[in-house]
């Protein structure tokens, strides 16, 4: 009988992640107008684009909540833009940030039909 040592144990928090850890994500190129339908279906359904495709593929979808939030990548260049465009320094990330959800809320509640 072998001894499990500490280093062979993955913390408690992880050990949930080792199915998800073993998942591949698949993209799928189609036309613009199919990746759009799935999207907007998606969206009026209150599911992700992913959840959508596993729902129209008969897939089991997680019951779990999500956090509704959108992402983009910023790289160390969209920060100077950003900081040169608000007046701060390029290091000041958080506030960023809030400067820019209150843009895009802005930008939102401008555009609501």
């Amino acid at each position: 009988m072998t001894k499990t040592t500490k280093k062979n144990v993955l913390p408690e928090k992880w050990q949930n992640a080792t199915k998800a850890i073993k998942a591949t994500q698949v993209a799928f190129d189609m036309d613009e107008k199919i990746q759009y339908q799935i999207r907007r279906q998606a969206l009026e359904q209150g599911l992700s684009p992913s959840d959508q495709i596993r729902h129209i593929l008969g897939l089991p979808c997680s019951k779990r909540p999500k956090r509704p939030r959108l992402t983009v990548s910023l790289n160390q260049q969209d920060y100077e833009l950003l900081a040169q465009k608000y007046s701060l320094e390029s290091s000041q990330q958080l506030e960023i940030k809030k400067i820019v959800v209150d843009e895009l809320i802005s930008f939102a509640k401008k555009n609501e039909q």
